[in-house]
């Protein structure tokens, strides 16, 4: 399976994965790039939505009228008005013979899904690269939740993140944990990127289990941190992961 990113908007990533003919779109949040890519031999086979954002799943209409009948797989939210089949946690789709696994992770919305295949995560808005998405419909408790769901995975998972936010995210984790060694060489890693008009992703869990402070709510220093902007210890992960993303929110680094 070959994984490719198509730019979108300002900062957006359609996603896409394909054996040696066709291709899973995920997110197609503008049909322009992909219908794009199809000039260049792309051949879509279903399309897969996290959200429902338009961002995320704008460009489905156009697509279903240049492939009318391409299965579309999506939360099941009233929110995305699409002839679709809908999923949700335990949802188990066979397509391009690869298997699909479906993950319930709310908290950036109340019906985000994840879909987990051969080993690469398309996770939207949930996990970032060094951060997380902001907390429009969920609880702090709901979206550690998710969160946590997400890094128990095995590490060398490829996590395929909605946005390309990874350096302003850096920014924050660094205010976060100025001496953890593996977030320096992953800022630094992230800064050649940029540099060369390539993406940071995906990156992996294993990384970001070592530099993202959203995933490491129950290490000594990311609770440290936090304390100190507190006045006082936090009382458990959850309150932690909660000043975390409250600070993040207010973060102009």
């Amino acid at each position: 399976m070959r994984l490719s990113a198509l730019p979108a908007f300002e900062d957006n990533y359609i996603w896409v994965l394909r054996d040696a003919r066709r291709a899973l779109v995920v997110d197609p949040g503008d049909a322009a790039p992909v219908i794009a890519a199809a000039s260049e031999g792309l051949e879509p086979a279903a399309i897969l939505l996290t959200h429902h954002h338009p961002d995320h799943c704008g460009g489905v209409p156009a697509l279903l009228e240049r492939w009318p009948g391409l299965p579309v797989f999506a939360p099941d939210d009233s929110r995305i008005a699409l002839d679709c089949e809908r999923v949700g946690e335990g949802s188990r789709l066979d397509l391009l013979d690869q298997h699909v696994r479906v993950l319930s992770v709310p908290g950036h919305t109340r019906s985000h899904v994840a879909y987990l295949v051969h080993g690469h995560l398309f996770c939207g808005d949930t996990l970032f690269s060094l951060g997380c998405g902001r907390m429009f419909e969920g609880t702090a408790a709901q979206m550690h939740g998710s969160l946590q769901r997400l890094a128990a995975l095995p590490g060398d998972t490829r996590v395929c993140c909605g946005h390309e936010y990874t350096l302003a995210n850096a920014r924050f984790a660094c205010e976060v944990e100025p001496d953890n060694a593996a977030l320096a060489l992953r800022r630094a890693e992230a800064v050649r990127q940029r540099a060369s008009a390539v993406p940071t992703l995906p990156t992996t869990l294993a990384s970001e289990r070592d530099c993202n402070p959203f995933l490491r709510c129950d290490i000594a220093t990311v609770r440290d941190a936090v304390a100190h902007r507190l006045g006082r210890a936090p009382a458990d992960e959850v309150e932690t992961f909660a000043a975390l993303r409250g600070w993040k929110d207010e973060f102009r680094g």
